[in-house]
């Protein structure tokens, strides 16, 4: 979409890795942080539910970094996938969160196949937490402490977590088969 690519030049990345002596590279095939990864005019219409599709990820540059740097370890920075059902709830609860957006997880699961070993989704996490306060807020506007009104936060982002460990990322029970 933009005149020029702000895509990881292949050709470039074994010179960084080399001068630089990094143990893994955070690499740019179309990820950005927060809720707004891209802007309506980038994306298309789903029919069915009018939600905004983003453009997809540079599969062919993270295939071209594999060949040039095999089996180096490659990280996704900017790759929440910003669960509509959250902003939803934030929207119906006083929240103003238009045309928020973010990376299918049918990508990030084909990305774990590949080199990436690490996948950044914190805007995932600070949306269902929002989504609890603000559900709470506005369901209990007597509440005040932190307590009571983190609670569906917490309850929010733990349901998050277990999807995208288990569901998403590929990562559930890894820590167990380190033998």
């Amino acid at each position: 979409m933009a005149e020029e690519s702000h895509y990881t030049k292949p050709e470039e990345v074994v010179d960084f890795a080399t001068r630089t002596g990094v143990d893994s590279l955070a690499i740019s095939i179309g990820t950005s942080h927060g809720a707004y990864k891209f802007t309506p005019e980038q994306c298309t219409r789903d029919p069915k539910t009018g939600r905004l599709v983003p453009p997809p990820l540079a599969f062919d540059v993270l295939e071209a970094i594999e060949k040039k740097l095999p089996g180096f370890p490659i990280v996704l920075h900017g790759s929440s996938s910003v669960p509509q059902e959250y902003v939803d709830i934030i929207n119906a609860h006083g929240g103003k969160l238009p045309n928020a957006v973010g990376i299918p997880e049918e990508q990030l699961r084909k990305a774990t196949k590949s080199a990436v070993c690490k996948i950044n989704i914190d805007s995932d996490s600070r949306l269902a937490f929002t989504a609890g306060v603000r559900q709470t807020f506005d369901e209990h506007p007597e509440y005040f402490d932190p307590r009571q009104y983190c609670g569906k936060a917490r309850e929010y982002m733990e349901e998050l977590y277990k999807h995208k460990i288990t569901d998403v990322l590929g990562s559930d029970n890894k820590l167990a088969n380190l033998d």
